[in-house]
């Protein structure tokens, strides 16, 4: 019996009253996470787990608790996890050597080790914790942290001769430290004054039966002493050792000892994997395997008559009398190509190239985000798509909002209602020169006809449209262009094409007129310099189209805005325009050095610009910025953001970074064409709420006023496009007390209107 806890949970957020599912407040963060990537699991006050990114926790209850970067974790991408049952403390290790300790709520982050200039490798191996001490076992040695006064207390390097030598970890029996090293098994006095003196280490390696050499694991099992050297295990016995278990047909990938059982996680050659439970005296109680639950099992505990397997594709699982998984919901991957929205869904590619434009053998497919959960379409549940790599460019079909999706390689791929259906022999599309299996579908758009039009990188016409009435055209670009490169496409007011050209090809316009004759077509190639369309850099590597049909172009030298695009083909032409912008008492051109590598457009026209450096919130004219956010300031989880797309219905901007998906409550939506449903969140405002309050599905620029019920105004504001807030508060700064109030707009004719009510319920 296989028991599914994968959408089931409440899932319950340890700075916040919200939950994964539900709308976020304005202003604040929410995380995106894989948690099918699981590397360790452990007990203490619940059963804690780590994955590759953060750590969840599951209670007695069955309740599932997240914690990252967006609710008080001070970094990203774990290394192992330690329980402190004398503190009540989870130590959380990072990749780079930083270090959060959580108590409760309470998070307190000790990153010293992460900012020492000590050479060596740094990285923490595993956290054994015994009376309110951490013992951190690293490439450099051991470093103890106080679990009390939350600083390090010491560091032991304890190779031989005083040299560095990585430890995989610590355990003690009050009497000795033991220590699995690279050098072999070590142990020292735990009464020892001096422990950071390598002398007062001894190897015990190469005696009474124990083989010479690196030793990856120790720990006790009903009080006698356990050492992993590779794929077997020893047994320490009135100081002999023995093989306690060995076989050579599974490679043991970790070790662990819980509940006074010795668990290995284990795979094979032939691909299976498993995880054997072991007695003291090395029979074997149980071994545990389930295809497409166990595949690379790298941590094990039992608890009681459960077992509890960390995997690092399969998510937690709890082996009793049924199966039972525990995967709260997030993407299948990480989004790399664009994102698009329809139906009140978020779509997200995930394949990606690198920076010489070859593909990366993708094969998560294409996410999606709908009313708070996660899903996904890719070669891994869908045959169709088994041999179809690296989607990276969306559009939503504006007929019937299906989505279309380019895999840069495997074609063009539509995802109807009931089926997927792929283009490549059966279209005009093309394969790239050189390479005959490729066809490579880097840019889509539609038009305002509803053709769509698909950049084919590569090939020797890098330009198809498959029309409205679904005929296919190929078209020839009369540039020499480097690869016949062809990407990102936007289409204009005027019904323009411009064409992203990777490679320091630049930027095209095409305006073709009627799309079956050729003769009426127009180009034009922007470069760099004045004349050439004046672009900061000819490698283009964003584009993107605001309200006021400007054309905003990201480079890697900064951004260029085009803003004459009825002129591109007159005389005297149309050269983009480089702002300045004004930052303290300097002023320069906008995103001057930076890599630009994506635009996006909010309700309010206002651009947000995702770099090597963070993400930006600029004003709709660029010349002034309103957020920016990196790694260290905020919950951003990367400073390399991908692609950025804002969500037209809530306002919520999403980030595609180097580390995962992220997004952010912003204050401007889409501005609705006529008021037919005001929405207010959250109403009724609950008790203890100090957040944003947004009056969502208004008309641009709309003037909003709070009063109370008998038409005394609190506050007055106006709509970021279709979206105004309030902070609960009137014009003296002070909260509103605990009642009713009416939101008032000013309608196209003058006169105003009550639109909705605001119930407070956490007033002064």
């Amino acid at each position: 019996m296989l028991r599914l806890f994968l959408h089931g949970f409440f899932i319950a957020l340890l700075l916040s009253n919200y939950t994964a599912a539900a709308q976020v407040p304005i202003g604040q963060w929410r995380e995106h996470f894989n948690y099918k990537q699981t590397i360790q699991v452990l007990k203490g006050d619940q059963i804690y787990c780590a994955t590759t990114t953060n750590v969840f926790a599951i209670n007695g209850r069955n309740e599932i608790s997240r914690y990252s970067k967006t609710n008080g974790l001070n970094d990203i991408g774990v290394s192992c996890i330690g329980w402190d049952e004398s503190t009540g403390q989870l130590v959380i290790a990072y990749e780079n050597s930083n270090l959060d300790i959580l108590e409760g709520s309470i998070v307190r982050n000790i990153p010293d080790i992460r900012q020492s200039n000590i050479t060596g490798n740094k990285k923490i191996n595993q956290i054994y914790c015994r009376n309110g001490v951490a013992y951190l076992s690293s490439g450099i040695g051991i470093i103890s942290v106080n679990l009390t006064r939350h600083e390090i207390k010491d560091t032991w390097v304890i190779g031989n001769n005083g040299v560095q030598t990585s430890v995989w970890n610590v355990t003690s029996d009050n009497t000795y430290y033991y220590a699995a090293t690279n050098e072999g098994l070590k142990k020292a006095p735990a009464g020892q004054s001096n422990l950071a003196n390598f002398a007062n280490w001894e190897t015990i390696s190469g005696f009474s039966g124990l083989p010479a050499g690196a030793v990856q694991f120790t720990g006790f099992l009903n009080n006698q002493l356990l050492a992993r050297k590779t794929d077997s295990i020893f047994i320490q016995n009135n100081n002999n050792w023995m093989l306690l278990y060995y076989d050579p047909s599974w490679k043991i990938i970790q070790a662990t000892v819980s509940g006074n059982k010795l668990l290995l996680a284990q795979n094979n050659q032939a691909g299976q994997a498993r995880v054997v439970q072991l007695s003291a005296t090395g029979a074997i109680d149980r071994i545990i395997s389930q295809p497409q639950v166990i595949s690379l099992p790298r941590s094990a505990l039992a608890d009681g008559n459960a077992v509890w397997v960390a995997d690092q594709y399969e998510g937690l699982s709890r082996f009793s009398t049924a199966i039972e998984r525990f995967i709260p919901n997030g993407p299948a991957g990480i989004a790399s190509g664009t994102f698009a929205f329809s139906k009140e869904t978020l779509f997200a590619a995930t394949g990606a190239v690198n920076r010489a434009w070859n593909y990366l053998y993708n094969r998560d497919g294409i996410l999606s985000f709908s009313n708070g959960e996660w899903s996904n379409k890719g070669a891994f549940n869908t045959p169709i798509l088994d041999s179809v790599l690296d989607f990276i460019t969306l559009a939503a079909d504006p007929a019937d909002g299906s989505i279309w999706a380019g895999s840069y390689g495997g074609g063009l791929a539509h995802f109807g209602e009931a089926s997927i259906t792929l283009y490549k022999q059966n279209s005009s599309l093309q394969p790239a020169i050189g390479d005959p299996g490729s066809y490579r579908v880097s840019g889509l758009v539609f038009d305002r006809d509803q053709h769509l039009w698909i950049s084919n990188y590569g090939a020797p016409q890098p330009l198809q449209v498959r029309k409205k009435d679904g005929s296919w055209k190929s078209i020839s670009i009369p540039f020499q262009l480097t690869e016949n490169a062809t990407a990102q496409l936007v289409v204009d007011d005027f019904n323009q094409l411009w064409v992203q050209s990777p490679k320091n090809n630049g930027l095209i316009c095409y305006q073709y007129g009627n799309i079956d004759n050729n003769s009426d077509d127009r180009w034009r190639l922007y470069r760099q310099g004045i004349g050439n369309g004046n672009l900061p850099g000819n490698n283009v590597l964003s584009i993107a189209k605001d309200r006021n049909n400007s054309i905003w172009v990201g480079t890697d030298d900064g951004i260029g805005i085009i803003s004459c695009n009825a002129t591109v083909f007159a005389s005297g032409g149309c050269d983009a325009v480089l702002p300045v912008v004004q930052q303290d008492q300097f002023a320069g051109y906008l995103f001057k050095g930076e890599q630009v590598q994506s635009i996006a457009v909010d309700g309010a026209n206002r651009k947000w610009i995702g770099t090597l450096n963070g993400a930006w919130l600029i004003s709709s004219d660029g010349e002034k910025i309103i957020h920016h956010f990196t790694a260290t300031n905020s919950p951003l989880l990367s400073n390399d953001v991908k692609q950025i797309g804002v969500d037209p219905v809530t306002g919520e901007v999403f980030f595609a970074t180097f580390n995962g998906i992220c997004s952010f409550r912003g204050t401007a939506t889409e501005a609705a064409e006529t008021i037919s449903q005001v929405l207010v969140f959250p109403n009724p405002v609950p008790p203890g709420y100090n957040g944003t309050i947004a009056i969502r599905g208004l008309a641009e620029n709309t003037n909003v006023k709070i009063t109370e019920l008998n038409g005394r105004l609190v506050y007055q504001t106006r709509s970021l496009g279709g979206q105004a807030t309030w902070n609960g508060r009137d014009y003296n700064g002070y909260k509103a007390a605990s009642g009713m109030y009416l939101v008032l707009i000013r309608d196209d004719t003058g006169r105003e209107k009550i639109v909705t009510k605001i119930i407070i319920t956490s007033g002064r």
